[in-house]
């Protein structure tokens, strides 16, 4: 297989397109983060990459919090809105319909559209040239109850997640499988007491 060599890039892809609210439940702002993900288990961590000049960097350094709010379809106006205009000119949770909910552990809000919204707090900032990263530590989750099912399992195919891919916003579909799929033993079936029996043959009759 041929292959192109391209001078380096951001083509990692798809990424979730994240609402990132920050500010106050008084004076909420929210900003489109592409740049985020999980970098440790123990204790739950993440990070988002923040341009130096967008509005919401001063507000997370100056709080040392955030809340990364997953997307949705019914959210993707809001996530392209909210990654092209700033807190600056306008309120854009009031323009987007968007809903400021007190967080449990930081003051910074949750969106209430959200159906998974993380709550973070500041560890450490790097600067890295065109962003700073904002390590953080996962505080608590705020889970929308209609997504949990009677077994308290999180049910993330109900909500309709989107991913974003070289400057297009994606609505995640078929499932191809769950994680360990590769090596997980299949189940034995047991023995069924209402299994049906073949017909008896001509020699088993006349030996009957």
């Amino acid at each position: 297989m041929q292959k192109q060599i391209w001078k380096p890039g951001t083509l990692l892809a798809p990424v979730p397109p994240v609402l990132v609210s920050c500010g106050t439940l008084e004076k909420p702002n929210v900003l489109t983060i592409g740049w985020t993900g999980i970098i440790n288990t123990i204790p739950a961590m993440t990070y988002i990459s923040v341009r130096p000049e967008r509005f919401s960097h001063g507000l997370i350094q100056a709080s040392g919090e955030f809340v990364i709010n997953l997307p949705t379809k019914a959210l993707v106006r809001a996530v392209d809105f909210c990654g092209v205009r700033s807190g600056r000119d306008l309120d854009k949770f009031t323009h987007c319909g968007l809903t400021p909910l007190p967080g449990a552990e930081v003051s910074a809000p949750v969106i209430g559209e959200s159906p998974v919204s993380l709550e973070c707090q500041v560890e450490q900032v790097l600067s890295l040239g065109s962003h700073d990263m904002f390590l953080a530590k996962i505080l608590c989750i705020d889970v929308d109850e209609n997504i949990v099912d009677d077994g308290g399992r999180l049910c993330l195919e109900k909500c309709g997640l989107i991913a974003y891919a070289h400057g297009t916003y994606y609505e995640l579909g078929k499932s191809l499988g769950t994680f360990g799929f590769t090596v997980r033993k299949k189940k034995k079936k047991g023995p069924t007491s209402g299994k049906k029996r073949k017909p008896a043959s001509k020699a088993e009759k006349s030996r009957a």
